[in-house]
């Protein structure tokens, strides 16, 4: 659910806007010289694969959908001299998705420079030493292509959808950008009033304010507590010497994924990418990120003016990387969401679904999972009347409850079929699949397939799926962001110890 801020030049329009979203962002003549000279060490990669786990449950279940795999492109993986990996899928459709996802975001950053990752994206599309912005939007329009970049709490992204014909000229662009991009004076003034704008926006969006409020909470005084955009004092006063710094620190070849689906050949893409990108530093040892420690909590942010609730309960999770995320997926799968407006929740599996509807508990809720490398956030968001609220948590606390003890094979099974089919549909097109590549690139060192991660799901049972809940709900410490007419909303330590059966 955290706050993805995006920068797209939509070239049959040829405007710039800025567009944000939850859950989940490019010369001939040198062209000609790079081929007729020998391409530096560019080696097949090991892929050594980062397991989740490796049991007979799992094993026992993968080999049900072993025929399956032909109908799935190869993920071919390379690295070229300087680290970076080009990884790409060929489904030999006309168009595709090429990109770089960076290991950059506002969780490598220091409260004095807290925001430079983002107002650097900003800045992606402002004119280079060869494009001045109207000639790098024209280019973009002439070739019917999109450009896109975002900034999350954990990667930078740039990338293009393009036809299959045009991913050099995407690769030339990209390259241009986070390599020459000119950061001049007046465009950086510029940004700084559209950054200043955004932060409005985003203090109007309730959402966005309980989700930052949750993450402060939570990981309080780390680098994940910290926000995207940054402090207001930050945006101020980042400079162009601030975004220079932060390319010359963070954009190193082994913290860059080059992904790339659709229409895609594997060997040109990795040749183009050695040639555009290959004289990019490698060295990456000096970037050492700071642990970000779980806390909990509670944040109130009291508006008796206000008519609603709106507020968020989770406990920390577990990282992607975790074996355990499987289980807390199909558990987020079974908790749901439920709104009014929508009606329904009779017949929901949900537990909570159910009560909201029958005793109109609140107007809406969202169960969310949200991942980082090493840990996470899983909880509900939700609106609804402060009369309601505190019937609300402790519903939702009891749901909690029957994760670990009381839910059936009936409603474990049909939860997994239901996130089965969720993350299929989640890589409907070449970009969702391009994302899902660059996210686990950077996130397990190797692609993971559909197949994979359905044999994953499917060997979870009733006994390990109960357990495993029970680990990160029983006795733990929530953290709790409401804004609103807080004042009748029970205290943190009566809502901590509802956590103790």
């Amino acid at each position: 659910m955290h706050a993805l801020n995006h920068h797209v030049i939509i070239v049959n329009s040829c405007s710039v806007s800025q567009i944000k979203s939850f859950i989940v962002i490019m010369s001939y003549r040198n062209f000609i010289r790079h081929f007729n000279r020998n391409i530096r060490l560019i080696k097949p990669t090991t892929n050594k694969l980062i397991k989740f786990e490796n049991n007979a449950r799992l094993l026992h279940h993968q080999q049900k959908h072993q025929p399956e795999i032909l109908n799935v492109p190869e993920t071919k993986v390379s690295t070229i001299s300087n680290g970076i990996r080009v990884v790409t899928e060929d489904s030999g459709i006309p168009t595709c998705t090429i990109g770089l996802w960076i290991d950059a975001g506002s969780r490598y950053e220091t409260p004095e420079n807290n925001g430079v990752a983002h107002f650097l994206e900003h800045m992606a599309f402002k004119g280079t030493q060869k494009r001045t912005q109207m000639q790098l939007e024209l280019e973009i329009e002439n070739m019917g292509a999109h450009l896109n970049a975002y900034t999350s709490r954990e990667q930078t992204v740039y990338y293009a959808k393009c036809l299959q014909n045009d991913i050099k000229n995407s690769l030339d662009i990209l390259a241009d950008i986070i390599q020459r991009s000119k950061f001049g004076k007046e465009e950086i003034e510029r940004e700084r009033s559209v950054i200043l704008r955004e932060m409005q926006e985003v203090e109007n969006n309730l959402q966005e304010v309980v989700f930052d409020h949750l993450h402060d909470v939570a990981f309080r005084d780390t680098p994940l507590g910290m926000t995207i955009l940054g402090p207001i004092e930050n945006i101020q006063r980042i400079n162009r010497n601030d975004l220079i710094s932060y390319i010359n620190t963070h954009y190193k070849g082994p913290r860059i994924v080059v992904a790339g689906a659709g229409g895609t050949h594997h060997d040109q893409i990795v040749e183009l990418v050695d040639f555009y990108f290959g004289e990019m530093d490698r060295d990456a040892s000096n970037i050492r990120p700071e642990p970000c420690r779980y806390q909990g909590g509670d944040v109130r942010l009291n508006d008796p003016s206000m008519n609603l609730i709106y507020g968020a309960l989770a406990v920390e999770a577990t990282g992607w990387i975790n074996a355990d995320n499987i289980v807390l997926m199909i558990a987020n799968t079974l908790i749901g969401s439920w709104d009014r407006s929508l009606g329904g929740g009779f017949n929901s599996f949900s537990y909570l679904a159910q009560t909201s509807m029958q005793k109109d508990l609140c107007n809406s809720f969202q169960s969310f999972n949200t991942c980082y490398k090493d840990t996470g956030l899983w909880g509900v968001y939700f609106i609804g009347d402060k009369t309601k609220t505190n019937s609300f948590i402790q519903h939702l606390i009891q749901q909690w409850q029957q994760l670990c003890t009381d839910v059936t094979e009936e409603e474990l099974e049909r939860a997994k079929n239901l996130l089965k089919t969720n993350m299929m549909l989640q890589l409907d097109g070449s970009t969702q699949i391009c994302e899902d590549i660059g996210r686990q690139m950077l996130c397990y060192g190797r692609r993971i397939s559909s197949i994979e991660i359905e044999s994953r799901i499917d060997s979870i049972d009733l006994d390990y799926f109960k357990k495993i809940c029970q680990q990160y709900i029983r006795n733990r410490r929530p953290v709790l962001a409401i804004v609103g007419p807080t004042d009748s909303i029970e205290s943190y330590d009566h809502i901590e110890q509802s956590m103790k059966w």
